[in-house]
């Protein structure tokens, strides 16, 4: 009921539960509010019947909900009392006062980047709140390419709609798959074999191994720093190469399905992957010795767009940014649908939050992905299925999965074998709110990297 609805997540939290997700959907025909949370790997969904789309708002408790009520409220046109001022979100119609802080004082006036840039990138609307250079504040508005994946895939087979998951983003294309996956086969009673487990961590790996090499690559062109970002641009061709050669695709796209996996690596291909993930490990090992002494680039890393470990925390921050910052989380630790048995994630000894230590994070976590590779492909890789469980399946289906940027969430309801309600919420997504708030008290100049060092995605918030 709405009017225990604050209380019942208040008590979720305190029995240890992390937020995870909101989202508006119906039940039995009713409109309802869900949010999804974890705990040591296990899910569960919470779930509020309002016939006035109206509840108290969580974001007092919960500060990572803000996005997801603002959302809802955009596009499902739920209200969410205490939420004030709920701003738009995905409404662009709003004028530019409705969605920006204010701004009042001497010298203080306003930078509007975009939503076009000068790369081929997506759309995103950056309103900067500065005096002289120091930023005050920054608001986002993304959104502009929103593609209504979610509403698109009601109706659809579950079997087919994976595409409308996937093709949220192409640099999380399996990371996505995966969790869509992972919820309708919980939602179905599924459990993974061995051998799909390890097919699948094997494709989520070679996803966070190009990704992490183009996130470095990145920082070093965020500062100018042209022989380090053309060396891991170098680097993350190849790893996408091996893509292509281990799955038919340079972003590993249509290589999850629901129930099974067609994955199968002959021995010898196995051998050669190894090889060359070998030569390639040793080649960034040699490329990242010579960022780490390369001094003009180092001190433009150090104490910019710090995120303190507290700040991290309260806005639910998720992947290298948050472990960056000292937040030990990662999805990988606790996840029985693959194969990630014993695996601790990579920390820093002095996890400073900025954008030092997320590049810094990103080469410890190559190191992890480098062994885990090579544990996969020392064995059989063959086409595998699911069996079925006893356990009664329950209503919301999720998956949970460690994406490059962090956990990102699918719930999937279904009608029959279709899709009656699918949402993702991903580590992009979680963090762009922490993105703004690491730009505040920074330089202008500074902000291209300090995006860079978050690396995050448009087109899955964007979905």
């Amino acid at each position: 009921m709405p009017a225990a609805w604050h209380e019942t997540v208040a008590d979720a939290l305190a029995q240890g539960w992390r937020f995870a997700g909101l989202y508006a959907t119906r039940d039995g025909g009713s409109p309802c509010i869900r949010a999804a949370l974890t705990r040591e790997g296990e899910p569960l969904v919470l779930s509020c019947l309002a016939d006035e789309r109206r509840t108290a708002s969580i974001v007092d408790i919960v500060p990572a909900a803000a996005w997801d009520e603002r959302e809802a409220h955009d596009l499902h046109g739920w209200a969410f009392t205490g939420h004030e001022p709920l701003r738009p979100l995905v409404d662009h119609h709003a004028p530019t006062s409705r969605w920006t802080a204010p701004l009042e004082g001497r010298d203080a006036h306003q930078v509007a980047v975009g939503p076009i840039h000068a790369g081929i990138i997506e759309s995103g609307h950056f309103r900067f709140s500065v005096v002289g250079e120091r930023v005050l504040n920054l608001d986002l508005r993304l959104f502009y390419k929103h593609r209504a994946l979610e509403a698109a895939a009601e109706g659809v087979g579950h079997v087919q709609a994976i595409a409308h998951a996937q093709r949220a983003c192409a640099a999380d294309a399996v990371t996505n798959a995966v969790a869509y996956a992972h919820a309708c086969e919980s939602a179905l009673g599924l459990w993974p074999s061995e051998q799909l487990r390890c097919s699948r961590t094997l494709l989520l790996e070679l996803e966070r191994l190009w990704n992490h090499l183009n996130d470095i690559a990145a920082i070093c062109a965020g500062v100018g720093f042209a022989p380090g970002n053309m060396l891991f641009a170098a680097f993350k061709e190849r790893a996408q190469q091996l893509n292509a050669a281990l799955a038919g695709h340079r972003f590993l796209f249509d290589s999850v399905r629901i129930g099974g996996g067609d994955l199968a690596i002959a021995p010898d291909d196995a051998a050669g992957a190894r090889e060359e993930l070998a030569d390639l490990r040793h080649a960034i090992g040699r490329g990242w010795r010579e960022l780490a002494f390369a001094g003009s680039l180092q001190e433009r890393l150090e104490g910019v767009g710090v995120t303190a470990r507290e700040q991290v925390e309260r806005m639910g921050g998720v992947g290298p940014v948050a472990r960056a910052a000292g937040v030990p989380i990662d999805a990988r630790t606790t996840s029985p649908r693959l194969t990630y048995e014993g695996f601790a994630p990579a920390m820093l000894e002095q996890p400073g939050g900025d954008v030092a230590a997320r590049m810094e994070i990103r080469g410890a976590e190559l190191s992890a992905t480098f062994d885990l590779l090579d544990g996969l492909l020392d064995g059989p890789l063959q086409a595998a299925g699911c069996t079925r469980v006893e356990d009664a399946s329950p209503a919301v289906g999720t998956g949970v999965v460690e994406s490059p940027r962090g956990q990102t969430l699918c719930a999937v309801e279904l009608d029959g074998g279709r899709i009656a309600r699918m949402h993702l919420r991903t580590g992009s997504y979680a963090n762009w709110p922490l993105l703004a708030l690491a730009c505040r008290d920074e330089l202008l100049p500074d902000f291209p990297l300090i995006n860079k060092s978050f690396e995050l995605c448009y087109a899955c918030v964007d979905r």
